[in-house]
């Protein structure tokens, strides 16, 4: 039975409030865990003696370590209770960030932000479950974006504090603090979030069966792909506004605060453009991310339009909660691993970005050529959704 086959849990309005909190804290602390390490790159690479693009390679494996985390934990967890899943997934994420705090070495860098990696994708997907369940069809987009509003508000505070954090006391100490986070999650989640024992159970063989639909396939496609260029600027932010914008590293925390700015306006606008124009809004919006990722090429040598132009990158993210109930209405019988998947998808675009603008800068393009790799990405994006709409299931 699929979830929307039962009717939305009936939960008093401050305790639904209460209970999209306490998830929304889960996702603060994956969001500041996942972005810290960009804001902190120049640190991390001059205290392990690596460079700028070495150091992308941990946000690679962080990024390996959703994929291959997200449907696997979502299969084994198919049978537990939605709430156990979110306690399990989070004291696994504390355990990572607290050992990546410890990582003596480069290669222990790289196995613990893969470990770290792993409940990301689960999380979201059974947070995005719970919160779709407990209001109207129509108004799922908008329930998924307050969860998701916690991964906005880490761009905002969670980061640029975790980069302060680590600019003065080190920079083990941000993931220490996003493991604290973490553990504050657990003891929230494990007081609001009912634990509903009349919730459909998954059966494994029917999640895997829904990964048959070639429109699954497209929306998985549009996310790791059409979106990896946010990730291909946001990744080098911090040398680039060392190196081409000539900027105090002091300013770096601004910029992380600019680009949360735009992912909380992007996250509303998102949830809002979906509910209104379903799948239409994707296309509307990869538009958008081309001309943004464009605009950041040619912005990056003034301070003050760097800060614009990285704020407007940051309203990518409102591509997050359209692509996350398409996904869970095309494979309905699958809700759980379609909306992790989509979280793997979206950090396969967090590999795939950071590599393709490794690449460029190692070649002698420059730190600004990343915009525009991040635009040519996004128009490969924009081309499978007219495929999509094309497709037999695509409207």
């Amino acid at each position: 039975m699929s979830v929307y086959e039962k009717p939305p849990l009936a939960v008093p309005k401050i305790a639904a409030a209460k209970m999209e909190a306490a998830m929304a804290l889960g996702s603060f602390a994956i969001g500041t865990g996942e972005f810290a390490i960009m804001g902190l790159m120049p640190d991390i690479a001059g205290n392990l003696h690596l460079s700028e693009p070495e150091v992308g390679h941990a946000i690679s494996a962080y990024a390996l370590g959703v994929m291959v985390g997200a449907p696997t934990l979502a299969i084994l967890g198919a049978k537990l209770l939605r709430k156990h899943m979110l306690l399990l997934l989070m004291a696994l994420y504390a355990i990572g960030n607290m050992a990546t705090a410890f990582a003596p070495s480069f290669g222990g860098l790289i196995v613990f932000r893969f470990i770290s990696g792993l409940p990301h994708g689960a999380y979201f997907g059974i947070a995005a479950v719970i919160a779709s369940s407990m209001v109207p069809k129509d108004q799922r987009a908008g329930a998924v974006a307050r969860v998701m509003m916690g991964l906005t508000l880490a761009m905002l505070l969670g980061n640029p504090i975790a980069t302060v954090l680590g600019q003065y006391f080190g920079w083990r100490s941000a993931f220490v603090l996003v493991g604290l986070i973490a553990l504050c999650t657990i003891g929230l989640v494990w007081r609001f979030v009912p634990q509903r024992h009349d919730e459909a159970r998954s059966d494994p063989r029917k999640e895997l069966q829904a990964f048959r639909l070639p429109q699954v396939w497209m929306a998985l496609a549009i996310a790791s792909i059409g979106f990896a260029g946010m990730f291909t600027v946001f990744s080098y932010l911090a040398p680039t506004m060392l190196e081409v914008t000539k900027a105090s590293p002091q300013w770096i925390p601004f910029a992380l605060a600019a680009f949360g700015i735009g992912g909380i306006l992007g996250n509303i606008a998102g949830g809002k453009l979906f509910d209104r124009l379903q799948f239409r809004a994707v296309g509307l919006l990869l538009v958008w991310s081309i001309a943004v990722l464009l605009f950041f090429s040619y912005a990056a040598s003034s301070l003050w339009s760097i800060l614009l132009s990285i704020g407007l990158v940051g309203t990518m993210i409102a591509l997050a909660a359209p692509l996350q109930i398409r996904l869970m209405d095309i494979a309905h019988e699958a809700p759980s691993l379609a909306a992790a998947s989509n979280h793997a998808a979206f950090n396969l675009a967090n590999a795939l970005g950071p590599w393709l603008g490794g690449m460029a800068i190692t070649a002698g393009l420059g730190w600004t050529s990343t915009g525009y790799i991040g635009a040519a990405t996004a128009v490969v994006g924009l081309g499978i959704y007219f495929v999509a709409r094309r497709m037999k299931g695509g409207n």
